[in-house]
């Protein structure tokens, strides 16, 4: 087996979530990872709970997930299996650098089951690019390209 080639991953639950992201509470907008193909391809699953504190205000007695938080989920979905194949035994952090062609199509609503289907579309050294379609039950609600940076972590462990 190559030493550069990435970590073979099929899916990742809330556990290994939580140690590839930096993310938590109220932020964290991923809640599992399936149908992995290595850094390739995922579909990322998120369950919309009106108990979230964005619907307190967005808005009042018509709660709608904001479309930022759509964004947010492609991109630390992305950026989870991003981790998970780099090679160096080095922890990672991920930074979003970009956002291009996002299209919002239908709300998002609590109760809903949100699936973002990631594709990547380039990598190069540290840099990734991604593809990102969010859909509740098979229905389109968001899209968008995204790019994000992995860099070594240099905040000591606590």
């Amino acid at each position: 087996m190559k030493e550069d080639a990435p970590k073979i991953l099929e899916s990742m639950d809330i556990i290994k979530l939580l140690q590839a992201l930096p993310h938590r509470y109220p932020f964290l907008m991923v809640d599992r990872i399936i149908d992995c193909d290595s850094d390739e391809s995922c579909i990322g699953i998120k369950n919309v709970t009106f108990n979230e504190p964005q619907f307190q205000g967005h808005f009042p007695g018509q709660p709608v997930m904001p479309g930022v938080l759509l964004i947010e989920g492609m991109a630390q979905t992305a950026g989870a299996i991003c981790v998970n194949a780099s090679v160096s035994g080095a922890p990672r952090i991920v930074y979003f650098m970009t956002i291009n062609n996002a299209k919002f199509r239908k709300p998002v609503v609590p109760g809903d089951r949100v699936e973002y289907h990631m594709t990547k579309l380039n990598q190069r050294k540290n840099m990734w690019w991604y593809k990102g379609v969010a859909k509740v039950d098979g229905t389109i609600v968001c899209e968008a390209e995204i790019s994000a940076m992995l860099v070594v972590d240099t905040k000591p462990a606590a």
